[in-house]
């Protein structure tokens, strides 16, 4: 518990320390933030503590480790505001070496298609030509490559990190586009009942570096129309840390409950969420999931607390809070996994409901009892690795 304590105030530091050196958007490279996999959107993006599989990429590297004896794929797709938006996210994840280590892959889009270009709408005699009407994508696209190490393990008792190096290409039709770099730290640590985990996300700060490109014809339309040519820029998102804890209730043999509470910590100026400060604010993500004897599970989760004019009452200007809820329900036949997730994209008064649906392919070898419980198991002393002072096993 003492190594995490001290993981916890040296991220802050760091990350506090970043931040006070150049400025950012506060709302930049937002498709990361969407989620990943029907579970932890079930769950309210309460993730970073109990995730061990090969969404762990995306939501806390250091829970890769746990995919120790068989390679994981995993599928999402989503749509968005009636189809507008689309969101398709593809994982997979491996063990490697001593079965100590993990590597992993993301790969994640979204996109709104088909947006009318009416540049050359309006003709020069002033009339409306619905044949200059063209369409096109804006997209943004991330690849996440993920690293995991368990680096000390004793008796029922697990701590692990990992690394995420992200590269993102974000497009608007053929008249901008970015590249973007950036990585993610993350730790776990483990016991039968309970767990807690960290995500430093963007830790060194994450650029995107634009540019555009106009023809002269759409130049003279943007100046004829008071609109600014944008020349190169870069865009820069400030680190975020997400601290997370997890308490799985042991009900009987066959049904368990696990509970999870992350806090999302951003550092970059006051935000409308529960704890509103500057400049650090705090989101607080809240889930749950029971599981029936490891083949059927039931989720819920809210997030996204804000504060908002309560509806029709714009004369007082009266505020109430608002959060997102969602539920879900998964199912495991086999080494396959199917889980659902019903989310609302706005609060839980307004209707813009979102049905998710993810599939993961697990490709199992037979497990020993230590294995079914979570844990590694015990090597032969010809197998293990060795360790140094402190359990640290020696690179």
């Amino acid at each position: 518990m003492k190594y995490m304590c001290r993981l916890i105030c040296l991220l802050i530091i760091t990350l506090y320390a970043g931040i006070t050196q150049a400025q950012f958007r506060k709302y930049s490279n937002e498709f990361l933030n969407i989620g990943a996999g029907a579970r932890g959107l079930a769950m309210g993006g309460a993730q970073v503590a109990s995730i061990e599989d090969g969404d762990a990429g995306y939501w806390n590297p250091a829970g890769l480790v746990y995919v120790f004896d068989h390679p994981s794929i995993g599928l999402m797709h989503a749509d968005y505001f009636a189809g507008i938006g689309k969101y398709d996210y593809l994982s997979g994840a491996m063990p490697i070496g001593d079965k100590y280590k993990s590597l992993g892959i993301s790969i994640m889009r979204f996109g709104v298609d088909d947006i009318p270009n009416t540049l050359f709408l309006v003709e020069p005699d002033g009339s409306l030509n619905y044949n200059n009407i063209q369409s096109f994508s804006s997209a943004d696209y991330a690849l996440i490559l993920s690293y995991s190490h368990l680096f000390k393990d004793e008796e029922k008792r697990q701590l692990s990190w990992g690394a995420n190096t992200k590269i993102i290409y974000r497009s608007v039709g053929s008249f901008a586009t970015a590249w973007g770099f950036g990585f993610d730290l993350g730790f776990m640590y483990k016991t039968p009942t309970w767990r807690l985990g960290i995500s430093a996300r963007d830790v060194t700060t994450t650029f995107n570096a634009w540019s555009f490109s106009f023809d002269e014809k759409e130049k003279e339309v943007l100046y004829l129309t008071n609109n600014d040519i944008p020349i190169k820029s870069t865009e820069l998102t400030a680190p975020r840390l997400v601290i997370g804890g997890a308490y799985n209730f042991k009900l009987s043999d066959n049904f368990h409950l696990l509970a999870e509470t992350d806090l999302n910590v951003t550092f970059d100026g006051q935000r409308n969420t529960l704890i509103s400060a500057n400049p650090v604010s705090i989101d607080p993500h809240f889930g749950i999931e029971a599981n029936i004897n490891d083949i059927v599970f039931i989720r819920a989760g809210a997030q996204n607390f804000q504060q908002a004019l309560a509806d029709g009452d714009t004369l007082n200007q009266k505020k109430v809070w608002i959060f997102q809820p969602s539920i879900g329900a998964g199912f495991r036949i086999g080494n396959v996994n199917i889980d659902y997730a019903f989310t609302n994209l706005a609060n839980q008064s307004n209707p813009l409901y979102s049905h998710i649906f993810s599939l993961r392919l697990d490709i199992l070898p037979k497990k020993t009892e230590s294995e079914k419980n979570g844990y590694f198991p015990k090597l032969p002393p010809s197998e293990k690795p060795k360790k140094q002072k402190g359990y640290f096993p020696k690179s």
